[in-house]
């Protein structure tokens, strides 16, 4: 067999685990490791953290890949997902998501603690389960509570140093936590059509858009608000709270302008689409930014 044909093969089964959402959950766990540690975190815990955690949010994703194939097929964004498309069976989505989880849990136990393994584990089942199974289809608050599954890195990385939670893997959590809604929000409207096509209740396709708007608002401030308090709390150092201010400004800026449009010119999803993904690419540099403030602040004087 050819390496060519082997890649095709193993392709879905990479595919499935949705890596780009793995991709942004580690870049908020692996500055979490750098402030847990107060400096380089030893390479055992990075090790642990980067597969276990990868491991456990390849497992939640494949778990739900293999729930939502139904929807998935119908959707015009996921119709071509792994499952979906039926080029992965149902049985292999299994096999896989079981084995994700396990190499998850053991990893992190064996390679830091027991905390950490059990928060890998919630992380799992509050995806799998809380999210997929009982939020996504039944309320328009789906993402809201669901996404709590998406703050689990900070904590599984801050167990995996110190063996324990505090205040400030706590506050991190509540950042990711305010920010999930602020980031879907905008994504959802641009995929209102799909999401109704298939009867799930995502805010958009219930409320209309001056009420979506202006949560995504809410929740961009109240993101922000967490971001600060993160200073006393931590203590954080003066580069982060400069970043944390002039992030927070710009990102809020960017969410108003989803509410001026709705409020002033009183436009339509149709319209909000392009702004609405302004927002939601911008959500995504803002995580990404603020979480590079957390892991250099360690080193800065």
């Amino acid at each position: 067999m050819s390496q060519a044909s082997v890649r095709e093969r193993l392709a879905p089964y990479f595919w499935v685990t949705k890596p780009r959402i793995v991709e942004l959950l580690l870049a908020t766990a692996v500055p979490t490791l750098f402030l847990a540690s107060d400096g380089l975190p030893t390479l055992i815990s990075t090790i642990a953290v980067v597969i276990g955690g990868s491991a456990a949010a390849a497992s939640a994703n494949t778990y739900n890949s293999i729930y939502d194939r139904d929807i998935d097929a119908i959707m015009h964004r996921t119709g071509t997902r792994p499952l979906a498309s039926g080029v992965i069976s149902v049985r292999a989505g299994l096999i896989q998501a079981s084995i994700l989880g396990i190499v998850s849990v053991v990893t992190l136990g064996l390679l830091t603690n027991w905390l950490a393994a059990f928060l890998g584990f919630l992380a799992i089942v509050l995806y799998a389960v809380g999210y997929t199974v009982l939020l996504k289809r039944s309320t328009p608050q789906n993402i809201v509570w669901g996404g709590a599954a998406g703050c689990m890195p900070v904590l599984i990385a801050w167990a995996a140093v110190t063996g324990t939670l505090s205040w400030t893997p706590a506050v991190l959590f509540l950042v990711v936590f305010l920010w999930t809604p602020a980031h879907y929000w905008p994504l959802a409207i641009k995929y209102r059509d799909d999401y109704a096509s298939v009867g799930v209740p995502m805010l958009p396709v219930v409320a209309p858009p001056k009420v979506v708007t202006r949560n995504v608002v809410i929740y961009s401030i109240a993101m922000v608000l967490a971001s600060l308090l993160l200073i006393p709390v931590a203590p954080m150092g003066w580069v982060y709270a400069i970043g944390a201010v002039v992030l927070g400004v710009w990102f809020v800026a960017i969410a108003l302008s989803l509410v001026k449009l709705t409020h002033k010119n009183s436009v339509g999803y149709q319209e909000l689409q392009k702004p609405a993904m302004k927002v939601f690419h911008g959500s995504i540099t803002y995580l990404a930014l603020l979480f590079l403030l957390v892991g250099i602040t360690p080193f800065v004087p």
